[in-house]
């Protein structure tokens, strides 16, 4: 008797665990609508080949004096991001593009070629023919320099020039947080996404977000502007998870190749980054691209494209052909980063390259 009363005991865990799985999927899908409906896309689908990217392309006025320009968001983002940051400071310009990377916003995620930056810079160079955009300054924010870097190499023909964001874009000691690699990992990953990731990251968005910027405050209005819990929806959630778990074996490979970019570069960074490691990564930025120019930033954290957004406009101009001092312009700020400075509470989140 006691076998069938154990089978029987574990066959009512099992209906009662498969219950609350579902339960737990359904409210994912109503919290995901819910996401949705407040941040709406605010882009445009276009097919580039099997599959759409996202992008708002937004055209040059009649007295543009910058050349195209490309946004390329990080992890965890979406074109919003970077919107947010240069969109009206730029508007009228130049021609820009905001892209949603594939998987992310509300593009399409592709083929598995699009699982490392050279598959998703090849998608945005195809986006660039399909807007009638022959060459462009290309910026990367984060993983976004990842894409930027293979961008540079893979298709040097459309690049006018090269601005990297506290990008992440060379091997790192260390890896990413656990839960990128549960959430990419066959079975069981999808059944984390539609279950557990986007009520465990709601409850965490603020503080993390806190930490992407910290030392410096977060914009009081970020997380209704730029959407970030756009991320959390079960299939964004797993395709930003297959970026960054394979993000580390893909710059092992492809970083020796960066020393073939012979574009005007500019690398933008802080010193006081908690998300990516600016001394491997930056600095190996500069070290790597033959004439780079690499603006430190003491009391700078993650986020230059929000908190020094002049100096990364004035290095778009620069690449255009402008004078500007990023070095003085840098020793310029440190003093208002640092009478700002904030400490956020809790760990950081170490949402990319990690340290």
């Amino acid at each position: 008797m006691l076998l069938p009363r154990i089978g029987l005991a574990l066959l009512v865990i099992l209906l009662i665990l498969i219950a609350v799985l579902a339960a737990l999927a359904i409210a994912t899908q109503l919290r995901a609508r819910a996401i949705e409906t407040e941040t709406p896309n605010v882009g445009e689908l276009t097919d580039v080949g099997g599959f759409s990217l996202n992008a708002l392309h937004v055209p040059a006025g009649p007295d543009a004096d910058l050349p195209p320009i490309i946004f390329i968001h990080g992890a965890s983002g979406n074109l919003r991001d970077q919107a947010g940051a240069f969109l009206e400071p730029l508007r009228g310009r130049a021609e820009l593009l905001f892209v949603d990377r594939p998987g992310h916003g509300y593009s399409e995620r592709g083929g598995p070629e699009n699982d490392t930056p050279d598959g998703q810079a090849n998608a945005i160079a195809r986006l660039m023919e399909k807007k009638g955009i022959e060459r462009a300054i290309v910026v990367g924010h984060s993983f976004g320099g990842a894409i930027t870097a293979s961008f540079g190499v893979l298709h040097p023909d459309k690049v006018e020039g090269l601005v990297f964001l506290a990008a992440a874009t060379h091997p790192w000691p260390g890896g990413v947080d656990w839960y990128y690699h549960l959430a990419s990992a066959p079975v069981i990953g999808p059944i984390f996404c539609h279950t557990l990731a986007l009520h465990a990251g709601m409850m965490r968005i603020g503080p993390a977000t806190d930490h992407v910027f910290a030392p410096n405050p977060r914009p009081d209005t970020y997380l209704e502007d730029t959407g970030p819990a756009l991320v959390l929806r079960p299939s964004t959630f797993r395709s930003n998870a297959k970026d960054v778990a394979g993000l580390h074996a893909y710059v092992s490979t492809f970083a020796p190749r960066y020393r073939e970019i012979a574009k005007p570069t500019v690398v933008i960074t802080g010193d006081a980054d908690e998300i990516v490691l600016e001394e491997i990564h930056s600095k190996g930025l500069a070290r790597d691209i033959a004439g780079s120019e690499l603006v430190w930033i003491e009391g700078l954290g993650h986020k230059p494209d929000y908190i020094v957004t002049d100096i990364v406009i004035a290095a778009l101009e620069k690449i255009a052909g402008q004078t500007r001092d990023l070095q003085a312009m840098a020793r310029a700020v440190e003093p208002r980063l640092a009478a700002t400075r904030v400490e956020p509470t809790g760990t950081s989140p170490s949402l990319q390259a990690g340290q």
